[in-house]
């Protein structure tokens, strides 16, 4: 007997069609599993059986061969042990309505028949109604990610048993479908997040971070210990505007596949917040491995990458941000299989000037000597700095500013100037793949940041007296642009081109550049 069941797989973050093919002839008894399968998909073969046999039902004693097509595509992970129970039993004629083409199946199965939650649900079903496929059966545990799918009718069921007699009797006639969840019911405002109204003194990092939360763009803090570069990086996420439906699902996406989402809440509501320690492994950070799974650096995706005490991390680790902050996504290549992860996120990273920490502050010595400084901060090349859009420095407040009563600016009224400049960016770049200043391509520059005399003088000398890159050029003019969007300037004056220059100064200052 040969049957055929639909399930999905998943290729990067993206999911594809699985055929589950199952033929049941006489014979030695055995369980061949083919179609380029990991371990986990070659141990469905026990874990099916015995899911069979404990749900009640009959497993016969004959040759079975299961091929997951296309055959040429890796295919990993437990989210097939549905289909092939099904397609069992549609083959030994225990599932005798034939309706059951018209299903993707995906999820783990326990030995006692219990369906169990799978990795990566959300995109599969993204993919699968992309492809016209309307009816899935996902494990129950998977039910709240698959509640802000529309357009399609999703099953969840928590055994074996419910799936066949679903399947045998009830259908769609008398099992309701899951009920369709609205993002901007079950989104939450600004919460439990730190407040920059805690923060006492660091205007200027207070005004650059307004910066880079209206425009995306990546920032460097330098100070001292305890000058409070962690803490204001912390408050960045709170100034940030709220994620859209369609940036929650690219988000929960990414965190689904990892295993890292919440599956009671089934959606990401906020912007994600990524903070690898230094020790961390390049795997860890850009993601593949064994069974490839996102890193920290696609995580961070539409939301913040904070990477404190900047040059502790590895060269290695360092310079693979390059192509995520060019690019807004990593390939991660391995000997079985080349995937690409999104990964447009808002760097913000901070450092000591020197191994002491007290290298150019104003009320502490250093005790380095040039040869450490020197080896301490060419961790961070050229490059990479070159990607860095705003450069600040954060030194110790004194005791009049922390003891002072005074209330500083609350992150809720400057979201409220990072909002207003977000909308005019969203209008400015509507019909494009394009969301933020800090993305604008060249074209678009061209178009949105054309400068007069008195400006392109200012850049002129800038470029000259600075030795800037073409790529610091134009990081400079997005930020320009970016600050006349928060004053409600409609064309770059020469005091937004001056302030953008003034963010570019502090790799000169340490590292000579």
């Amino acid at each position: 007997m040969l049957s055929k069941v639909l399930s999905y797989g998943l290729a990067g973050i993206d999911g594809f069609v699985v055929n589950i093919e199952t033929d049941i002839v006489g014979g030695v008894p055995r369980f061949d599993i083919v179609g380029l399968g990991d371990t986990a998909v070659k141990e469905a073969k026990d874990r099916v059986k015995a899911a069979i046999r404990n749900s009640g039902f009959e497993y016969p004693t004959k040759h079975y061969t299961i091929n997951l097509a296309p055959a040429d595509i890796k295919k990993e992970g437990p989210l097939y042990d549905l289909g092939i129970a099904v397609g069992i039993m549609t083959a030994s004629n225990q599932i005798k309505n034939k309706k059951f083409v018209d299903y993707i199946f995906v999820g783990e199965l326990s030995l006692d028949g219990s369906l169990k939650k799978v990795r990566g649900v959300l995109p599969i079903l993204i993919s699968a109604r992309a492809l016209g496929n309307k009816k899935v059966i996902i494990p129950h545990e998977n039910a709240e990610e698959a509640k802000f799918i529309d357009g399609m009718k999703i099953y969840a069921f928590r055994n074996l048993k419910e799936v066949v007699e679903f399947l045998q009797d009830g259908y769609d006639e008398d099992i309701p479908s899951l009920k369709t969840k609205n993002f901007d019911e079950v989104s939450k405002a600004l919460c439990n997040k730190l407040d920059f109204e805690n923060v006492k003194g660091q205007t200027q990092a207070k005004r650059a971070l307004e910066i880079a939360a209206a425009g995306g763009h990546n920032v460097l803090m330098i100070g001292p210990p305890g000058s409070g570069k962690s803490m204001l990086a912390k408050c960045f996420s709170g100034i940030l505007p709220d994620l859209t439906f369609e940036e929650a699902l690219e988000v929960t996406k990414i965190h689904s596949i990892a295993g890292e989402l919440d599956l009671s809440k089934g959606i990401i509501t906020e912007r994600p917040f990524r903070s690898p320690h230094h020790t961390a492994s390049a795997v860890s950070l850009t993601g593949g491995g064994t069974n490839s799974k996102p890193g920290e650096i696609s995580l961070a995706h539409n939301g913040v990458l904070y990477l404190d005490e900047f040059p502790e991390y590895s060269r290695q680790l360092i310079e693979t941000l390059r192509q995520p902050l060019e690019d807004g996504n990593i390939t991660v290549a391995r000997a079985n299989q080349t995937v690409t992860y999104p990964s447009s996120f808002t760097l913000i990273a901070s450092m000591n000037p020197c191994p002491c920490g007290n290298f150019g502050a104003k009320n502490r010595e250093c005790k380095c000597t040039p040869v450490q400084i020197h080896k301490y901060l060419s961790k961070i090349s050229g490059p990479i700095m070159d990607r860095i859009d705003i450069q600040v420095e954060v030194d110790n407040i004194s005791y009049g500013e922390l003891n002072s009563n005074q209330k500083a600016e609350s992150s809720a009224s400057i979201k409220t100037r990072v909002d207003r400049a977000r909308q005019v960016q969203i209008a400015r770049f509507a019909g494009t793949q394009t969301f933020s200043n800090a993305k604008m391509s060249v074209p678009q520059m061209k178009k949105f940041c054309t400068l007069s005399k008195d400006c392109q003088f200012l850049m002129e000398q800038a470029f000259t007296n600075l030795k800037l890159s073409a790529r610091a050029h134009d990081r400079i003019l997005k930020v320009a642009r970016t600050i006349a969007d928060l004053e409600g300037q409609s064309e770059i004056l020469p005091q937004h081109i001056a302030e953008a220059i003034s963010y570019r100064g502090l790799d000169r200052k340490y590292w000579g550049i």
